[in-house]
């Protein structure tokens, strides 16, 4: 984030505390249950958001060096990410072209070549066909038109993209809109790298995973002996780039750094921001380096999702006192505790997650699916809602919720 709007995003931080005040929607809305519950709305989620939309691969610390892969298996299409020998990025369908079978069933890794286990037919990190056993037995065949089928992809602001249709568009700036890239650019994800992550399978619909990062209204309450302790209950700020948004939540620690000059003030330490990417991408930058949430419907039940949770941290030294970024005078928690010290603090958040909100998240499934329920409500202080899903709703050609 620009420092200018580092500086303004703090101001509005402590005005709201200062006045007992929060973001407003202007009203409230009503959510039909029948968007977590219903086959239809899921079929054509699953079609519009997961076959034929660009998505977040991960980050560029995911393919670290030359030679670097990682696999993705939670969309309908299997994708193999890799780094080539010069360094490129490349996103291809994990499928051999002969029988299609999957030429990477490894997470992540190191490999100059993929073979099909089937037949040991072979491929490059650019994805040419190079081998096939016995092809004077096979038939001629011509291997530059049997390469893995490669997906657009675009690697950009620190992120891997691909749009999992082989015949989709890819436009990151168009995707993004300019504020936001400007502002996903100045926070130079790409310096960070991999820390490690979980993944999650939990009885509720996607979207309501998506719903507990929309508000703090439930810090003092679901949150009390854990984020309570961290972050100011329902305050926040929030600002909307076309389908996407940015909250701001309020840390504690802003108390404190309202005392230092405006020089000193860094918005990872007076608050956590959260982006929304359009549809199923959560970032949440901070002080150590980023966690990545990424939010999967299961294919056979519109009740039941995955979550997969990434951890990246900060190289030592990126954020140093010779950083621009960095607080002047201040080394950051990264230069000082060990990676496995760093690690266990991501875990414990990634915890949280899944003990806490999704366990909320799963009851209100519940509820959602005895059919007594017809709808929810999204309050004014809980605008990210409101956001999330008329854009939803949009994209599905769906009347908007009406303001209340």
């Amino acid at each position: 984030m620009q420092r200018s709007e580092q500086i303004t995003q703090v101001k509005v931080l402590l005005a709201r505390l200062d006045s007992g005040t929060n973001v407003d929607a202007g009203g409230m809305r009503l959510n039909p249950t029948t968007s977590y519950t219903d086959t239809d709305i899921a079929r054509m989620e699953r079609e519009t958001f997961f076959r034929n939309h660009p998505q977040v691969l991960g980050l560029s610390g995911d393919l670290p060096e030359p030679g670097t892969f990682i696999t993705i298996n939670d969309l309908d299409v299997r994708i193999l990410a890799t780094r080539d020998e010069s360094g490129e990025f490349h996103a291809f369908v994990n499928a051999c072209r002969h029988r299609g079978v999957a030429v990477e069933e490894r997470g992540s890794g190191k490999a100059q070549r993929f073979t099909c286990p089937f037949h040991s037919w072979t491929y490059d990190s650019q994805g040419s066909l190079v081998g096939l056993p016995k092809e004077d037995h096979f038939g001629s065949i011509d291997k530059e038109c049997f390469g893995l089928v490669e997906l657009p992809s675009e690697e950009k602001y620190g992120f891997l993209f691909a749009n999992p249709n082989p015949s989709g568009s890819l436009d990151i700036d168009a995707l993004l809109g300019s504020e936001l890239s400007e502002e996903m650019e100045a926070w130079d994800f790409g310096s960070l790298r991999r820390l490690g992550g979980d993944r999650y399978e939990i009885d509720c619909n996607w979207k309501l995973a998506m719903d507990t990062f929309g508000e703090t209204y439930h810090f003092n309450s679901l949150h009390k002996n854990t984020l309570a302790a961290v972050f100011e209950g329902n305050v926040q700020c929030y600002d909307t780039y076309g389908q996407h948004h940015r909250m701001i939540l309020c840390r504690k620690a802003i108390h404190e750094m309202r005392k230092l000059p405006e020089d000193q003030w860094d918005i990872t330490i007076a608050g956590l921001p959260v982006y929304w990417l359009f549809p199923n991408t959560i970032l949440l930058p901070n002080d150590l380096g980023m966690y990545l949430v990424r939010t999967y419907p299961d294919e056979g039940s519109p009740g039941r999702h995955t979550s997969v949770i990434t951890f990246y941290m900060h190289s030592t030294g990126d954020r140093g006192e010779n950083s621009a970024e960095a607080t002047p005078g201040r080394r950051t928690q990264i230069q000082l505790a060990p990676t496995e010290a760093l690690k266990e603090i991501a875990q414990g958040f990634a915890e949280i997650i899944r003990d806490e909100d999704y366990v909320a998240s799963a009851s209100q499934q519940r509820s959602a699916e005895g059919g007594a329920l017809p709808n929810v409500v999204f309050g004014r202080n809980e605008p990210a809602l409101h956001h999330y899903h008329n854009t939803y709703r949009s994209a599905l050609g769906q009347d908007p919720l009406p303001l209340i």
